[in-house]
C-alpha cells in the first residue's frame, strides 16, 4: 500500500495556491535577498521542473557522481543486504524519482517498509505510485517534508525489522560540516543501536574536474540554477528577468567546496511579493554550496554524531564515495 497521510499535501494543489501559502519559502527568499552576500536556500530548486532538470544533471558526461554511486551500489549491496537481514525498514531522503533505491530495494531480504523523503510533492507521490507496482507486497509511506528539519516518520513503520537510512547523490554536500553534524544527529534520534545509515559522499578532487561537473557543456546545471528565478516569479509575485542573470559555478579551495551562484549582469531592480531588491552589475544571489570530504572526515562527523564507520567503498579514479555506518 501507500499511505499519503495528514502530514502530506495534494502535489495539483500546490500550483493553484497564491504566494500568501507559501510562507516559509518567501520569508526564505525575502530574508536572503535582504543580506549583503544574496542567498537562496538551495532546497527551492526541487519545484517539478527543477527535479526534472536534476534528473538530466544526473546524465550528462560532465556530472560523474550519479553513475560512480550507481557502479559502487551495484557492487556492494549484496554485502548491505546481509548486514541487515529480513524485514528491514529503508528511509530515504531526498527520494527524487527514486532511481537508486530500486537497486536497493530489490538487493534486500524481504524489505517491509520503504518511507520517501523529498520536498517535491508531485515528484515524490509519482515515484511512489511507480515503485508500488514494481514492489507490490511492499509498504510505501510517502513523506513530503523539508529533510533538513526534524523529521517525524510515520507511525506505521515501527516494528520488527532493523532501519536503514538511505542519503544517496552526496547531497550531504549542500550542508556546511556543522550542519551535516546536525542532521547526522538528526537521523540518529530515531535509529535503535545497531540499525544502518547508508550514504553517498562526493570526494575531494582536482579543481578542473569538479569545474567541469557543475558547468556542463549543454547547459543544463544553468538552466537548473536559473530555474529557481522562474519559480520565485510563479509562487511569489517575482519580476526577475532570466537573461539578465547568468549561472556561474566554481571551487573555493578554502573551504573544500563548490559554489553556485546567479550573477546579475546588469544594474537592476527586481520586485518579489510586494519588495523590492537593488542588484549592482556583477552582484551575485548564492544558491549553493557542495562540499567535498575526505574519507577521514566523514568518519570524523560519524563518529562525533552517534555512529560507527563500518565501511567504505570508492571507485577506481577516487571520485566518489559510499560509506556504512551503524548507529551505537
Amino acid at each position: 500500500m501507500i499511505v499519503i497521510n495528514s502530514k502530506t499535501q495534494n502535489p495539483k494543489a500546490q500550483h493553484s495556491l497564491p504566494f500568501e501559502q507559501y510562507p516559509a519559502f518567501l520569508m526564505d527568499v525575502l530574508d536572503g535577498l535582504g543580506k549583503s552576500q544574496k542567498e537562496i536556500p538551495c532546497k527551492y530548486f526541487y519545484d517539478e521542473r527543477g527535479s526534472t532538470l536534476f534528473t538530466a544533471i544526473c546524465q550528462t558526461t560532465e556530472y560523474y557522481i550519479t553513475r560512480t554511486e550507481l557502479q559502487l551500489l551495484n557492487k556492494l549491496l549484496p554485502d548491505i543486504s546481509s548486514r541487515l537481514g529480513a524485514q528491514a525498514t529503508v528511509i530515504e531522503y531526498g527520494s527524487g524519482e527514486g532511481r537508486k533505491i530500486r537497486e536497493l530495494l530489490t538487493a534486500l531480504q524481504s524489505p517491509r517498509a520503504y518511507v520517501p523523503i523529498d520536498i517535491s510533492a508531485e515528484i515524490l507521490f509519482d515515484a511512489s505510485r511507480r515503485l508500488k507496482k514494481e514492489f507490490p507486497n511492499l509498504s510505501i509511506y510517502p513523506l513530503m517534508a523539508d529533510y533538513t528539519a526534524q523529521i517525524t516518520l510515520p507511525e506505521e513503520i515501527s516494528g520488527s525489522g532493523r532501519r536503514l537510512v538511505f542519503f544517496p547523490g552526496s547531497t550531504i554536500s549542500n550542508f556546511t560540516p556543522a550542519e551535516a553534524g546536525q542532521f547526522l544527529r538528526n537521523i540518529r534520534q530515531f535509529l535503535d543501536p545497531g540499525d544502518g545509515f547508508l550514504i553517498g559522499v562526493d570526494l575531494l578532487k582536482s579543481p578542473n574536474r569538479l569545474h567541469q561537473a557543475y558547468n556542463d557543456y549543454d547547459g543544463v546545471t544553468a538552466e537548473f540554477n536559473l530555474n529557481l528565478l522562474r519559480r520565485i516569479n510563479r509562487e511569489l509575485d517575482g519580476n526577475f528577468k532570466l537573461h539578465q542573470f547568468e549561472h556561474y559555478a566554481f571551487f573555493n579551495p578554502r573551504y573544500s567546496r563548490i559554489e553556485m551562484h546567479l550573477v546579475s549582469l546588469i544594474d537592476q531592480v527586481v520586485k518579489v511579493g510586494g519588495y523590492q531588491f537593488s542588484f549592482r552589475t556583477g552582484e551575485t544571489i548564492h544558491t549553493e554550496n557542495s562540499y567535498k570530504y575526505s574519507v577521514d572526515r566523514v568518519i570524523h562527523i560519524g563518529r562525533d554524531s552517534g555512529f560507527r564507520h563500518e565501511q567504505v567503498w570508492i571507485d577506481e579514479e577516487k571520485l566518489f564515495s559510499v560509506h556504512f555506518l551503524t548507529a551505537v
